[in-house]
């Protein structure tokens, strides 16, 4: 597929903004301008909103079986057009090309086919008679039409993740993806038209103030948003004013435990490429590592050994590891957080931007701070990683739940117990063993407290846009 025009992709039709307003879109590999997206307003929200409404009647009584087999031809379609989908991607993040086709692309295509699937796997209650004289049922049932925003630091996966169970579901789905990252999103959305009736899947491009008109709009029922906990907060004020539902999954801060007894060669290998991947813009990533005392000098000489090996650059060069910071306010953050280390904290590789264009930054490994530090209580979100020693199994818990994010954790050890005694301990929405950052589309993908509510991923995630609908008989 040639290069796509970026426009809104409203009712079937590709259109610019009402207005005519766009916003620059910038590479960061070389901070150079690339092309342009709409800057969307009211009116195209409003077009948008309600082009999801008309259409919803409609898809909401189509089969699950005629939902499955749309979500599988666009499943098809992402993979024949990975060629045109990474350009758009590489364009907008910098990330390394082969590593989105080898790993983020399959990842998408296979969302999209788990929920094909799921679709006609809903899970209802069997008619029963609680009452003498009366049989219920339950039914479950779309909620209507979806208000969707999405980040800058996986904008296809994030886009699927969103998109696939509310159409698997029967909704309808307006899209707001960010404004430095829609490129991916609008060619989704032209792919998808040639398998989707006009009007069930809308993208609107533009900034804080058209996410706050979708937000706002009348039409719309739920909110799904991948983003800040600033972002979540806000929003959920917003949509309070019409009670409209909210699904919520607002970025991590995730700790890492290493135990005496674990296998510190594989930690080192595992976690100094998951905590370092898409240059760290992961809310997953492995950020705050906690190493017993016994073994924390050993495994950070090695980590920061291994960090300092990685390879920050060109998105084309097949022995990049990462690529730049997304965008120049992400890259002056992690500048700025660095800068504000207390003297007690050191760098212990790393630490510096790179001296070329673009927003490329260093793998960095910061020791000696503390839990009341701005570096560890943070979601830095950036090639950046923490490392603290514990004493004591109990302070090691007290220490991973001491932030207010609540999204992953892993940890380390060869001991089953207490392995399933960190399963139980930690405050997150999922903990891995031995291993850190997988994700299944079976599984649900989703946190606790100030990383949000509602779940991506897995039959869960598509409960997540349903309603239960009681009848009695």
């Amino acid at each position: 597929m040639a290069d796509h025009a970026r426009l809104n992709h409203i009712d079937g039709k590709e259109v610019p903004a009402a207005s005519g307003a766009t916003v620059r879109l910038v590479d960061p590999a070389t901070g150079l301008p690339h092309g342009t997206a709409p800057l969307s307003g009211p009116e195209d929200v409003d077009a948008a909103c309600r082009a999801a409404e008309q259409a919803f009647d409609g898809w909401s009584t189509t089969t699950p079986a005629r939902r499955q087999t749309a979500l599988l031809r666009i499943a098809d379609a992402l993979e024949r057009e990975a060629g045109a989908l990474a350009s758009a991607e590489v364009a907008d993040t910098g990330k390394p090309r082969a590593l989105f086709l080898a790993d983020e692309l399959p990842a998408v295509v296979d969302v999209l086919r788990y929920f094909a699937g799921a679709a006609r796997n809903l899970p209802g209650a069997a008619a029963a008679e609680y009452t003498p004289g009366r049989t219920s049922v339950l039914r479950r049932e779309p909620v209507g039409v979806c208000a969707q925003i999405t980040p800058w630091n996986y904008p296809l996966m994030m886009a699927v993740w969103k998109v696939a169970p509310a159409l698997a579901a029967g909704n309808t789905v307006v899209l707001k993806p960010s404004d430095t990252t829609p490129s991916s999103a609008t060619l989704l959305a032209r792919l998808a038209a040639e398998h989707l009736p006009p009007g069930v899947l809308n993208v609107v491009c533009g900034d804080r103030d058209t996410g706050r008109a979708l937000v706002a709009h009348p039409d719309v029922r739920l909110v799904a948003v991948t983003g800040s906990v600033r972002a979540g907060q806000e929003i959920a004020a917003a949509a309070a004013a019409d009670l409209k539902r909210l699904h919520l999954e607002l970025g991590g801060n995730a700790p890492v435990l290493i135990h005496a007894d674990a296998d510190l060669d594989d930690a080192v290998e595992q976690l100094s490429s998951l905590a370092f991947y898409n240059a760290g813009q992961d809310c997953t990533a492995a950020t705050r590592i906690l190493v017993h005392h016994r073994v924390y000098e050993t495994f950070l000489d090695a980590f920061a050994d291994r960090a300092a090996r990685l390879l920050p650059g060109d998105p084309d060069d097949e022995h990049t590891d990462f690529g730049p910071l997304a965008n120049a306010a992400q890259l002056t953050r992690v500048r700025g957080l660095l800068e504000r280390i207390p003297d007690h904290a050191e760098v212990v590789t790393g630490g510096g931007a790179l001296d070329r264009p673009g927003y490329f930054h260093q793998a960095t490994v910061v020791a000696g701070a503390r839990q009341e530090d701005e570096i560890v209580r943070s979601e830095v979100f950036g090639p950046v990683v923490t490392v603290q020693p514990f004493t004591e199994e109990s302070e090691a818990f007290r220490m991973a739940n001491a932030v207010p994010q609540g999204l992953a954790a892993s940890v380390w050890t060869r001991d089953h117990d207490r392995a399933m005694r960190a399963s139980r301990a930690l405050h997150t929405g999922i903990v891995w063993v031995n291993t850190h950052g997988t994700t299944v589309s079976e599984m649900p993908h989703g946190g606790v407290r100030h990383s949000g509510y509602g779940s991506d991923l897995s039959l869960t995630g598509l409960l997540d846009y349903t309603q239960v609908k009681h009848v009695m008989l």
